[in-house]
């Protein structure tokens, strides 16, 4: 599985760079370093709707206004490192099958 934070100039000027900081500290507090692979991505399409996490090969857990579906996982809109942490145990740690 893997995440790709967008760094394009959009993302970018609207904190992309932190919210990588902060996956790798969520990715290291839930111990799934080893199975996800954090990952800067340029342009993610989706200038307008804040710093854009692509999720790919795993299917979104709840459809809302933040999750769009792709062909290769899902995509999360408006992410920012203060709900970085929310985002990944509601959409993406699920997804993990850890139980």
């Amino acid at each position: 599985m893997t995440i790709k934070v967008c760094v394009g100039s959009s993302c970018h000027l609207k904190g992309s760079y932190e919210v990588i900081e902060a996956f790798k500290e969520v990715l290291k507090k839930y111990d799934v370093e080893d199975l996800i692979e954090l990952q800067a991505s340029f342009c993610l399409g989706h200038c307008a709707l804040g710093v854009t996490v692509g999720c790919e090969g795993m299917e979104a857990a709840e459809k809302g206004p933040q999750v769009e579906e792709t062909p290769d996982g899902f995509i999360l809109h408006s992410v920012n490192a203060g709900n970085v942490e929310e985002l990944f145990a509601k959409e993406i740690y699920p997804k993990l099958f850890l139980n």
